[in-house]
């Protein structure tokens, strides 16, 4: 028998597993979104930051980098007296600091999908994981995911969000196989 490998909290928990983790984005807003939760969860549950997505949609002007990027810092002051969001001062300029880098890579690559994909020589990494125990945190490939991203100035970066974002956007599909979106979700990853 079969199961989730994660997400059975909640109904927006398990929405997330079966329609969402894991399945490639070449999508620049959707990854700058991913971006900013990734960071935002580093020390809290992914739970937790999926129960205020939307108050971080808001505050992040619909994950629009150009918006982000030139968010004053008295916009950015305010935030920290949001309860829709994780009220930390780092994680919350770390948002601004990652727009302007976010776009910057746009501009030299012509698009941060692009740049991203690259790390996987663009083709989502297919992994076979008998059980989610298995899964290891960081990979050499977010490791160097990571250092990239830190040189260029990004924060909430480390290797073990950045692995994190890598199975969020289907740069890696780690269900494991008794998921019961292992063999669904690897289908659509051979035809992306």
């Amino acid at each position: 028998m079969t199961t989730r490998c994660f997400g059975n909290q909640s109904e927006l928990y398990s929405h997330y597993h079966d329609n969402e983790w894991g399945i490639p984005s070449h999508d620049d807003r959707h990854l700058f979104e991913m971006l900013i939760l990734e960071g935002a969860q580093a020390g809290l549950s992914w739970e937790t930051i999926l129960k205020r997505r939307e108050g971080y949609r808001e505050s992040f002007l619909s994950f629009d980098p150009q918006k982000v990027a030139t968010m004053a810092d008295a916009d950015l002051e305010a935030l920290l007296h949001n309860e829709k969001i994780i009220r930390n001062r780092l994680k919350i300029f770390a948002a601004r600091q990652n727009a302007i880098i976010f776009l910057q890579i746009q501009q030299e690559f012509g698009s941060f999908a692009i740049y991203l994909w690259g790390f996987v020589n663009n083709t989502p990494i297919q992994n076979d994981w008998k059980e989610a125990k298995e899964i290891p945190v960081t990979t050499p490939e977010s490791d160097a995911l990571s250092k990239d991203l830190k040189t260029r100035g990004m924060k909430f970066v480390g290797s073990t969000i950045m692995y994190a974002y890598m199975q969020a956007v289907g740069l890696v599909h780690d269900h494991p196989q008794t998921c019961t979106h292992y063999e669904s979700l690897g289908k659509k990853i051979h035809t992306v």
